[in-house]
């Protein structure tokens, strides 16, 4: 009896201690249980013959339930039927063309909408590699991304002609077919493609069409945001691809729920999470042009929408909208995505009521991830020993100024202790592989990185700087091409606007450094918008900047926008501002220098500005 009420108060203590002393035990199971599922449904397809790619499971979703609604556009409605035959007619339609064969490399250059969809899913079926070209850039960046993938023809949405007509010169010089999602088009060299695609049969399209495809083959080029240069077409596998198939379902995504992508179809996010995620779980995906904070959560409320996504600076957008009576009143339960900062977050909990944020780390072209099933707020991981036995990865030292990482006297890279911020770094393996960007090795080996903790590794450069906490939680820092160093200090830009924007005067603040003659390293300098109904005040500013931030992080110079420039991923611009720098000469926007003798920030006039270029004004 006594062994019996020891054994009885042991089951009910350890629970208890559990909770007490490791209270994430319990997710930390549920997502080795999540994964190992994951895991073991990817290595069975992997295992089948045929091989088994994302169409297949397309395919295999359109058999089990052919009239459940796949994608709403406005007044648009198709089934996964409906879909299967609408792709049918443009892989058809193609097959017909003198200058395309099954298997060729084509460029879809089109906005969100279903026919970029059934395009897709169309060249799938005819085993085509496809490159997802940003429908917002032109000329030289179109050109550049045009060459990157070798594409034998464009396919471009009719409202994109003129985009097209720039560079059409080049492409008709390189041979290119150039068709438009239009009925008619008089432009020579240009040819119409809807009408063939109406003439044209919905007949499956035979497997042998793409029974060239393996693994390795490239399934889409996807192109990084050009925040810096001329953008790069990272290469994503057919291998890439199908595991990507588990994006929304790791996340309890299921048949039932309905998805609201207005996030770019041509992004990592827009294409592999809503578009690629959904076929996974058989879902019904509410499709919008674009992104609106004042449409979001009418549509949701509309369309029933239960998933949501987000990145950059989404979530701000959607609490800076006019507060409604009605702000809880919808059927979300999940948001995933990336990018939300922590006082973001929690401003939107507590305004549109109890969703599940699902934060994770991800990149186009990386081989590690990460995602906070603890709903931490802040975080976008958690360390756990099974995921980080798959891919090996760690943090080590990092070198703003020389910008590369810190070596020992062996020449080895030197691992972070724990609370300190590193440059992350992931093996690359045969389970973790890095295939690269298309047509630039170059690019491609600047982010290997060898000889890492032992002589003859090979590792994926993040270029993301990263925290590990004492619960084992991960916390993106910066990117290390933001992060400056001034005054021998390391300046993470993330931390300064997320102080500037607690100000009671600033609304949005993009922090970057720029070089100033005669001085080491790069101060800071951060582009602003003032809150509505509010001015700049710049004493008030300056004694906040005082109050949170040491000296060498506080921003020099304050440049007021009415509007914060942003990527066509909601990720902020920084190029041009650091290329424009302090110059009042240059800008035409409002200029500010931090004066501590005024303990105030002060108009930057083009004599102050000489002074300082000439030396006379040391910062």
């Amino acid at each position: 009896m006594y062994f019996i009420s020891i054994i009885l108060a042991s089951v009910l203590i350890i629970p208890f201690a559990l909770k007490t002393f490791f209270p994430y035990v319990w997710m930390d199971i549920m997502y080795f249980g999540d994964l190992m599922r994951i895991l073991v449904r990817f290595v069975s397809r992997r295992r089948k013959r045929p091989l088994f790619f994302v169409l297949d499971r397309f395919l295999e979703q359109t058999a089990a339930h052919p009239d459940k609604l796949f994608v709403v556009f406005g007044d648009e409605r198709h089934t996964y039927a409906c879909t299967d035959k609408r792709s049918n007619k443009i892989a058809n339609a193609l097959l017909s063309l003198p200058g395309y064969k099954s298997g060729d490399s084509v460029a879809l250059f089109m906005g969100n909408e279903p026919a970029f969809m059934f395009t897709w899913l169309a060249l799938a079926k005819l085993g085509s590699p496809v490159a997802l070209l940003n429908h917002n850039i032109r000329t030289k960046s179109l050109l550049h991304c045009f060459s990157c993938c070798k594409a034998k023809v464009l396919i471009a949405a009719s409202e994109l002609k003129e985009a097209v007509e720039d560079v059409l010169p080049s492409l008709m010089e390189h041979g290119v077919t150039v068709l438009l999602m239009t009925e008619r088009c008089d432009t020579p060299g240009i040819e119409s493609f809807s009408d063939k695609v109406a003439k044209a049969s919905d007949a499956p399209l035979p497997r042998s069409l793409r029974s060239h495809i393996t693994f390795k083959t490239p399934a889409v080029y996807i192109y990084t945001s050009g925040t810096t240069g001329l953008p790069k077409a990272a290469v994503v596998n057919q291998n890439r691809l199908l595991a990507a198939l588990a994006a929304l379902s790791s996340n309890g995504v299921g048949p039932s729920d309905v998805i609201y992508l207005n996030l770019p179809l041509y992004h990592t996010a827009g294409f592999i999470i809503g578009f690629i995620g959904s076929i996974e779980t058989g879902s019904t995906i509410i499709l919008k042009k674009k992104f609106s904070a004042s449409q979001f959560w009418d549509d949701c409320r509309k369309y029933n929408v239960t998933v949501v996504q987000y990145i950059g600076e989404v979530m701000r957008y959607l609490c800076s909208t006019p507060k409604r009576d009605n702000d809880k009143d919808h059927k979300v339960r999940l948001a995933i995505g990336n990018g939300v900062r922590a006082e973001i977050w929690r401003e939107f909990l507590s305004r549109f009521g109890n969703i599940q944020v699902r934060e994770f780390y991800a990149s186009t072209e990386g081989n590690v991830g990460f995602l906070n099933y603890v709903g931490k707020i802040g975080a976008i991981g958690r360390v756990n020993l099974l995921h980080r036995k798959l891919f090996p990865y760690t943090l080590v030292k990092y070198d703003t100024e020389r910008d590369e990482p810190v070596r020992d006297a062996n020449g080895f890279c030197i691992e972070v202790p724990r609370g300190e911020t590193g440059l992350l770094v992931s093996k690359i393996t045969d389970i973790a592989p890095f295939a690269g960007y298309a047509q630039s090795e170059e690019q491609t080996e600047r982010k290997r990185l060898r000889n890492v903790l032992k002589k003859g590794d090979l590792y994926f450069n993040t270029g993301d700087l990263m925290k590990i906490d004492g619960d084992n939680f991960i916390y993106f820092q910066d990117r290390v091409g933001d992060t400056f160093r001034w005054k021998g200090e390391n300046v993470a830009t993330t931390e300064v606007s997320d102080i500037l924007t607690i100000s009671d005067c600033l609304k949005e603040a993009n922090v970057y450094g720029v070089q100033v003659p005669g001085h080491e390293g790069r101060i800071g300098m951060a582009a602003v918008t003032v809150k509505k109904d509010a001015r700049f005040d710049g004493s008030k500013l300056y004694n906040h900047v005082v109050s949170y931030l040491p000296s060498y992080a506080r921003p020099r110079f304050i440049r007021i926008q009415n509007a914060v420039e942003l990527t066509g991923t909601f990720k902020q611009m920084k190029v041009k501002m650091v290329e424009e720098s302090f110059d009042p000469g240059r800008i035409q926007d409002p200029l500010y220098i931090l004066d501590d003798s005024e303990k105030s920030y002060v108009p930057l006039t083009a004599q102050v500005y000489s002074s300082i270029v000439s030396g006379n004004i040391k910062l």
